[in-house]
């Protein structure tokens, strides 16, 4: 869970430079970097259960062969 903290937080910063950037407008940056990020920390939140899962099956069916 720190490690998707931590992701969360560095996403933050990259989607609030990004948007400031390329708008200029601090309300657009810091959009960005609330919802883009919060989705997207979700997402890699599960992406790495169903990994994690999915090495272990391919574990156990390695030892099983």
């Amino acid at each position: 869970m720190k490690k998707t903290c931590s992701f969360a937080v560095v996403h933050m910063l990259v989607a609030f430079t990004v948007g400031f950037v390329m708008t200029g407008d601090f309300w657009v940056g810091s959009a960005l970097a609330l919802v883009e990020p919060a989705c997207n920390t979700v997402a890699f939140y599960f992406h790495e259960k169903w990994w994690k899962r999915r090495e272990k099956a391919a574990g156990v069916y390695a030892t099983a062969a």
